[in-house]
């Protein structure tokens, strides 16, 4: 039977008994249900086919999790997931088969007024999802962490870390319901990484901030810059705009420093006469060996490309490369050159974790960039739900 037929099937109990025979036969017909919700205009069955499913919707613990994965999957690309998600949802599918997920309804995000819950902001994010089968999965899942991180203050709902938390019970629902190895590491990592664009601002981050986000993301930009455009599903005035705006920015440059860097030079013209100066050395073969290796930093992203002078300088003499070069010369060039390598590594740690954070951490959304939800700070991008 085909989808719209399906959605045709008369209100009455031969319908009810048909469909509770091939459900309790075939309980795959279910997802065959929600598909036709999906795909087919977003309207539920008949009351009768709905009730049969329901009743018949324990059914689908028999499935493999293969079979899951493969019944969901025409239900999330519909353009009407949100309704098949919904029918879903009433009947008992997906607390069955996505407790984490089932938690997040009736589950508020603020305190002080009415706001969506998690589970309409999510499948709203779902539906405003291009259709690419991964991200959609990373979008129907993103913020289930926020179920056991939700804390409440005097300044209202909090949900630091949920990203991370919500990473981490992927997990679990990956051995339940069966992606392959690179399409799991996507998932997870769009889940785990899809707070990322929140703090970017034109101003607020230099060009070598993007290179670092655009070598961190590595192959997932794409997927993330989409992820979070459909993040956005706030009905103030201007702010989704706003974000867009932001989100296609980092978008951009990352683009152009891409093609910048094809065509430039890693290391800025006249860092051999740096190291020469600081390290007190003659012209060398010596000189083109330390360039050289700087260089392959460079390629492996274990450098930053065209940074001051003073940076790389500061690697060599961290690294002792330069022979005969004191102790003491290395240290106070070391000092010179900021944080590089470990001492980066833990400024990073402290920034995700939110100890270097400023006033514009928001008092209302955990991870989201703003002190108050109806007037953003200039230039950082506030939260998106």
């Amino acid at each position: 039977m085909d989808r719209p037929s399906l959605l045709a099937l008369p209100n009455d109990a031969d319908t009810f008994a048909k469909v509770g025979a091939w459900c309790e036969a075939d309980p795959t017909w279910i997802f065959a249900f929600a598909a036709a919700i999906a795909t087919e205009g977003g309207a539920w069955p008949s009351e009768a086919a709905t009730r049969a499913a329901q009743q018949t919707v324990a059914r689908l613990a028999s499935l493999p999790g293969e079979g899951v994965r493969a019944g969901l999957e025409p239900v999330i690309m519909g353009r009407d997931v949100d309704n098949a998600l919904e029918w879903l949802k009433e009947i008992g599918a997906i607390a069955l088969l996505f407790p984490e997920l089932q938690a997040t309804v009736d589950l508020t995000q603020e305190t002080d007024r009415q706001h969506k819950d998690v589970w309409a902001h999510t499948k709203q994010v779902v539906k405003q999802s291009v259709r690419r089968p991964l991200v959609r999965w990373a979008a129907l899942l993103h913020d289930i962490g926020k179920v056991p991180t939700r804390t409440f203050t005097a300044q209202g709902v909090h949900f630091h870390g949920h990203a991370h938390v919500g990473a981490r019970l992927f997990d679990k629902i990956s051995r339940r319901i069966i992606w392959d190895r690179d399409e799991r590491h996507t998932i997870r990592f769009l889940v785990n990484n899809h707070l990322r664009t929140n703090s970017y601002s034109h101003d607020g981050w230099s060009d070598s901030a993007v290179r670092r986000f655009t070598r961190e993301m590595g192959p997932y930009v794409p997927d993330l810059l989409d992820l979070s455009r459909a993040d956005i599903t706030s009905k103030r005035p201007g702010q989704r705009q706003r974000i867009l705006a932001g989100i296609s920015d980092l978008s951009d440059r990352a683009d152009e420093l891409a093609r910048q860097d094809a065509i430039l030079p890693p290391l800025p013209t006249g860092v051999g006469n740096a190291i020469m100066a600081a390290f007190q050395l003659a012209p060398s073969r010596l000189i083109g060996d330390l360039k050289k290796h700087l260089e392959e930093k460079v390629a492996a992203g274990e450098l930053q490309a065209r940074r001051e002078d003073e940076y790389y300088v500061a690697y060599l003499a961290r690294t002792a490369m330069v022979p005969g070069a004191s102790p003491e010369l290395n240290a106070t060039l070391a000092a010179a050159g900021g944080l590089i390598d470990q001492d980066d590594a833990d400024a990073s740690a402290r920034e995700a974790a939110g100890d270097l954070e400023g006033k514009h951490r928001c008092p209302i959304h955990d991870d989201d960039a703003h002190d108050d939800p109806n007037a953003p700070t200039p230039g950082v991008l506030v939260c998106s739900c």
